[in-house]
């Protein structure tokens, strides 16, 4: 039995396990070996461990200091399986990156010298840099918070979530073809697509060409995720992803529909009028609905919506300040589309919230891993 140390923290939307990279190479097994045991990976429930068995509940990333020139942390993210004894390092995940940034001001991987504290990313996974900006009134790191995110009631630390230069993060160029518009074969037939690689690669479809309209539950979206997963492996090929004889990681790229903004209720019934946001979107999660939207594809909607040409931009209301409001399942989320100097693609600014929730010694049930 092993044991290590870890925190669960909130992230906007998703629960995250969060441990140091030195402890975790203390433990003398690979970190896959170790995730695995300690979440039960094996059990769709994941009962004998720490994971929550849906795509937000099964996340873990492990941190370090950074010897990266204007970098304060760095941090691995991973996607935990679910019934499948697989960890996926191939992605980041920004609820995440929320929930890292809250850690280091905690654990004094920053310095705290002014009444708001800027934590400065690396995520190795993707190579991704980005900012967390936390309020650190009297030098003190927060416990509590006011601040709400869609898709949950509960109170958190407010934490301003900056992504930067994210287009062309994984495949360097924003849109990997070269062209704002593909035509790709899904079981159905050909479908037009938007591929986009910003904060994370991305394929986007008109939620129309299924039969959808922007105003669907989960239960109803989740009727055209099998589609969807057809079109997922044919968009990583097209944008060189993947090899044709090798399988399609869960995480990347991410795939969803995007559709002019409609009134629709939210999961949890809230009426939401088509005046409140720019652009509808449904996206799926490790072949499953996502509950709102992940923060890596809320970025790459963002970009694709300011990118003439693409279906996003075709059916988005456009803004003259670069904010973009998203409708999801779980209510509006808004994201800011900032000018950056010397070229670089615009940092994607989204309002986030993070809570500690529990800091715990794991007893994993590992009986021999292979050496880190």
């Amino acid at each position: 039995m092993l044991r290590v140390r870890g925190e669960m923290i909130r992230g906007g939307t998703s629960k995250c396990w969060i441990f140091d990279h030195h402890e975790v190479v203390a433990t003398g097994v690979d970190a896959d070996t170790l995730l695995l045991a300690a979440f039960n990976a094996a059990d769709p429930r994941q009962i004998d461990g720490v994971g929550g068995a849906s795509s937000t509940t099964s996340k873990a990333a492990i941190v370090q200091l950074s010897d990266v020139a204007g970098v304060d942390v760095s941090y691995a993210f991973a996607q935990v399986g679910i019934g499948d004894e697989r960890v996926e390092w191939t992605s980041n995940c920004g609820n995440c990156a929320t929930a890292v940034a809250l850690y280091a001001v905690h654990r004094g991987l920053v310095p705290i010298t002014s009444d708001t504290t800027t934590v400065r990313m690396l995520n190795v996974n993707t190579g991704a840099r980005l900012t967390g900006t936390i309020p650190t009134p009297g030098r003190t790191a927060p416990d509590e918070g006011t601040a709400v995110v869609p898709g949950t009631d509960a109170l958190g630390v407010p934490v301003l979530l900056g992504f930067q230069d994210p287009a062309g993060s994984t495949t360097g160029r924003a849109l990997p073809t070269g062209r704002p518009l593909d035509t790709l074969t899904g079981p159905d037939g050909p479908v037009e697509a938007s591929l986009v690689d910003a904060g994370a690669p991305a394929a986007l479809f008109d939620a129309k060409a299924f039969g959808l309209d922007g105003s669907e539950s989960l239960a109803a979206f989740a009727a055209v995720v099998p589609a969807l997963t057809v079109l997922r492996r044919k968009a990583a090929l097209a944008m060189g992803l993947v090899r044709e004889d090798a399988p399609v990681s869960h995480a990347v790229p991410k795939v969803g529909v995007v559709s002019e903004p409609v009134t629709y209720r939210t999961t949890h019934g809230h009426l939401v009028t088509q005046d409140r946001y720019d652009v509808a979107v449904r996206m799926v999660s490790m072949h499953a609905p996502h509950p709102a939207i992940g923060l890596t594809s809320a970025v790459a909607l963002t970009t694709a919506a300011a990118t003439p040409g693409t279906l996003a931009h075709r059916v988005t209301r456009q803004t003259a300040d670069g904010t973009l409001r998203l409708g999801t399942p779980a209510g509006v989320i808004t994201a800011r589309a900032v000018p950056a100097p010397d070229g670089a693609s615009p940092t994607v600014l989204l309002h986030r919230a993070a809570r500690r929730i529990a800091r715990a010694e794991l007893l994993v049930p590992v009986p021999e891993g292979r050496p880190v």
